[in-house]
């Protein structure tokens, strides 16, 4: 298991994870923060769907994105295993951990929207193809662009997913149609 936000070994700070939870797939490989993950520490992230959020007024709208076929999307990621320093202020998440052990984390690589996302979003995650998968974790240059937007499916979900408090299938409920 990974923790989302990438925190390279060098780090000083854990509170950088926060800002690197995404990696722009144009600019990765020349990026400080991820340039040895792109190089040698690649991964799948296997994801049944993702959200996306539109302000609507003063209310944040999610919306599903998911293969309209309904398998699993794999997202290019990269991973770091940091050590925690000494004498390190932990946040809450990492209250458990001691000076010297490892926390591996993780990333996203995200890409420019397809025609889908665009009305949602400018970005979206990486979905690689299952071709792509023993390239990719081999280090091997693939292309990571976005899928094509007849493959997901773009959709209006319950704002109930909007509190990190709520879990269970009432955070995947449609919107009704009116």
């Amino acid at each position: 298991m990974l923790r989302w936000g990438l925190l390279p070994a060098w780090a000083k700070d854990p509170n950088m994870g926060y800002r690197m939870i995404n990696a722009r797939s144009e600019t990765v490989a020349g990026k400080l923060a991820f340039r040895a993950a792109y190089r040698s520490r690649r991964c799948l992230i296997p994801a049944d769907g993702f959200f996306e959020w539109v302000r609507q007024g003063t209310v944040r709208q999610p919306w599903l994105v998911d293969f309209t076929d309904g398998r699993l999307m794999f997202f290019a990621g990269l991973w770091e295993s940091w050590r925690v320093p000494e004498n390190t202020p932990l946040p809450r998440s990492l209250q458990s951990a001691a000076p010297g052990d490892a926390i591996e984390t993780c990333t996203v690589l995200t890409t420019q929207a397809n025609e889908a996302m665009k009305p949602i979003h400018h970005r979206m995650p990486v979905i690689l193809p299952e071709d792509a998968f023993a390239p990719w974790l081999a280090g091997e240059d693939v292309a990571l662009d976005p899928c094509s937007a007849e493959a997901i499916t773009v959709r209006p979900f319950s704002r109930w997913v909007n509190n990190a408090a709520h879990e269970g299938p009432r955070c995947i409920e449609p919107v009704p149609a009116n």
